[in-house]
């Protein structure tokens, strides 16, 4: 049996978050288990508002201590972490076993967080939280502001920031060009630390779909648990949230999900 383990936040409606990474992982065959980070609540009476509750940071370290000595674990995906205390805590739970796989879904910012919070926040994530990956998987917004560019216009821009988010530590790192990237397909590059692949898709639709960005991560997450080499793994990945947003699930909130079982059914 492979593991697959997440540290995240609980998205109350489950279109993103920790709900998210456990379906992607058992869609693709692996025991999914994992840490909630903290409760993010959407709030319908308040034009879909979204309130932010972090765990105490003692409440994450029990969650990682009792599943790391439940089972064999060596792969992990990080996701909202959203407090300074909460990312020394999981960077220090990293810290104390060797982990084949950390995949890192750098979430750089998150509706109802105020700016200076915002900017302390990523910070630590960066310094503490990326600087031990193995795989990143920032979305269009987060590699601008990890590589430091001002925008993306070709597929060339998309490479140049992978290589330069590469230098926070991740040997690998896939950059989301996402319904912002300019054109037909929807495009992601992954640097490997010796060369580029360039995966296309045609775009669905003209608007973002929840839990992209997260189906993404946690499929990666999913097939390296497995033992696939990270170009199939993120090809694999790929295909699950084409899939999964092609068959998109439609509700009362107004944006619509990715639902991960279209890509088994």
């Amino acid at each position: 049996m492979n593991f697959a383990y997440t540290i995240a936040g609980s998205e109350a409606s489950g279109v993103a978050g920790f709900q998210v990474d456990i379906r992607t992982f058992h869609e693709l065959g692996v025991f999914g288990l994992g840490a909630l980070t903290c409760v993010v609540t959407m709030h319908p009476d308040d034009d879909w508002g979204h309130k932010f509750t972090p765990m105490p940071p003692e409440r994450i370290a029990e969650q990682i201590a009792a599943a790391t000595a439940s089972f064999d674990l060596d792969t992990v995906k990080i996701g909202m972490l959203g407090t300074i205390p909460t990312i020394e805590t999981v960077a220090e739970a990293l810290r104390k076993q060797p982990w084949k796989n950390v995949v890192v879904d750098p979430v750089l910012i998150f509706k109802g967080q105020e700016a200076g919070q915002a900017f302390d926040t990523d910070q630590a994530l960066r310094t503490e939280i990326l600087s031990q990956a193995t795989v990143t998987t920032p979305n269009h917004f987060e590699a601008l502001t990890l590589s430091g560019m001002e925008s993306f216009d070709s597929v060339d821009d998309l490479v140049e920031a992978a290589k330069r988010i590469s230098d926070h530590g991740p040997r690998s790192v896939v950059v989301k060009g996402g319904i912002d990237f300019p054109g037909d397909d929807a495009v992601d590059v992954l640097w490997d630390g010796e060369e580029a692949t360039i995966y296309r898709a045609p775009k669905v639709g003209s608007y973002r779909v929840n839990g992209a960005g997260c189906t993404l991560a946690a499929a990666i997450t999913a097939e390296l648990a497995k033992g696939t080499e990270i170009r199939q793994a993120v090809q694999v990945a790929k295909d699950v949230v084409t899939a999964g947003i092609e068959n998109r699930i439609v509700a009362h909130p107004p944006f619509d999900t990715v639902w991960q079982g279209a890509y088994q059914h």
